[in-house]
């Protein structure tokens, strides 16, 4: 929405016969991310540490969340499908494929999988580039098929209306405004980004240019002898350039003479409440992905206690429902390909993050004396012959 928003930055000539004041001042617009891929790809995931470890963070214990390959509710080891998932391609176990899959899901909202066959007999998973597909609508606008395009070349997969088989898998998250696109966490904290990676660059041209002057030099001599001649006009700005900017110059004194006044025209870092902006910043762009502010290092209630409670909160509120989306995701793409009965379904016991809350249960359902052993086998997910 806000493509094409640019900002001018130039210098201003300035004519003025007299020449009482030199003014050294930035001003202008703001100006935000434009909202397309490659732009939030950039200043977030790239540019941005809190955007950035977002994105990780929920990539990775995605990836971790070990996916198991059920036939008719007894899970296959050595079913097709699993070994699938185990090796999906040459290039990547199946914990990269997934990691490479849930981290365009975050950036981009969108997250696509090719499955390459021979002969109708699924071989290879591939996570494709989001930036570079396009969904191809039919007449009654669902999707009829996707174009991948690179090097100038296009490829279009279809899905077989007959048998349901489709080459990709097109996940994306929840928008409001788009048929056949997903939203992205990174556009909802854009603005939020934007003043991070501002922040910090100020912060830079702090440190490269810390004694720059930021006013105006005015000449208080009395009456019809305010002006500067050309000769020492040009002086004042040549001994401002040389003496007063740049690091090796921070904390030199500015001697005025002549009748020469300094007139502040910025801000303080304190006038701009400037550390607690862009604490706030990454507070945005961490509730925009789900991610408790502690887990990221940003100052609050960084207790142990508060800390194992954010970490149970993330798996449970951000990881594993995402985790759960994929699976059944999957399991309807896949099922075309492998049988009917095939169900792809997330292992949450063997989570370490969900270690303490799962022996609780197990310890609470072990002391119902009111159950038998295989109503507690059933409630704890077990088969009746399980010890």
């Amino acid at each position: 929405m806000f493509d094409g928003m640019k900002l001018a930055l130039g210098r201003e000539t300035k004519t003025s016969a007299a020449k009482p004041l030199i003014a050294l001042t930035f001003g202008g617009r703001a100006a935000w991310t434009p909202r397309d891929y490659g732009a939030l790809a950039r200043e977030g995931f790239s540019k941005n540490p809190i955007a950035h470890r977002c994105v990780r963070l929920i990539a990775e214990a995605g990836a971790s969340v070990p996916l198991t390959v059920r036939r008719a509710g007894v899970e296959r080891d050595n079913d097709p499908a699993a070994r699938l998932l185990a090796e999906p391609n040459p290039d990547q176990s199946g914990a990269e494929f997934l990691e490479t899959h849930f981290g365009f899901l975050q950036v981009a909202g969108n997250a696509y999988a090719e499955l390459a066959a021979i002969d109708g007999v699924p071989r290879e998973l591939y996570a494709l580039r989001p930036d570079r597909m396009k969904v191809l609508p039919g007449t009654r606008g669902w999707p009829d098929g996707w174009e991948y395009s690179t090097g100038g070349r296009s490829v279009r997969f279809v899905r077989d209306k007959a048998n349901g088989r489709s080459p990709i898998l097109h996940m994306r998250l929840f928008h409001p405004g788009d048929d056949h696109y997903g939203f992205s966490p990174l556009e909802a904290a854009a603005m939020a980004v934007d003043v991070h990676n501002a922040g910090g660059a100020w912060a830079k041209a702090l440190l490269d240019n810390a004694a720059r002057p930021s006013g105006a030099l005015v000449v208080t001599a009395k009456e019809g002898e305010g002006r500067l001649t050309d000769d020492q006009y040009e002086r004042l700005k040549e001994e401002l350039s040389e003496l007063h900017t740049g690091p090796s110059n921070a904390g030199r004194p500015l001697l005025l003479e002549g009748g020469l006044d300094w007139k502040p025209m910025a801000l303080t870092p304190a006038d701009m409440d400037f550390i607690a902006a862009r604490r706030e910043a990454a507070r945005e762009i961490a509730l925009a992905y789900g991610v408790p502010p502690l887990l990221l290092g940003l100052p609050g209630d960084n207790t142990y206690a508060n800390y194992k409670e954010a970490n149970l909160a993330f798996w449970r509120q951000t990881v594993l429902p995402l985790a759960r989306k994929s699976a059944a995701a999957m399991t309807g793409w896949l099922r075309p390909w492998f049988g009917d009965d095939l169900d792809i379904v997330c292992d949450e016991d063997g989570l370490p993050a969900l270690a303490e809350e799962r022996a609780s249960r197990w310890a609470r359902i072990t002391m119902a004396d009111f159950l038998s052993d295989a109503e507690k086998r059933a409630l704890l997910g077990l088969s009746d012959g399980a010890a």
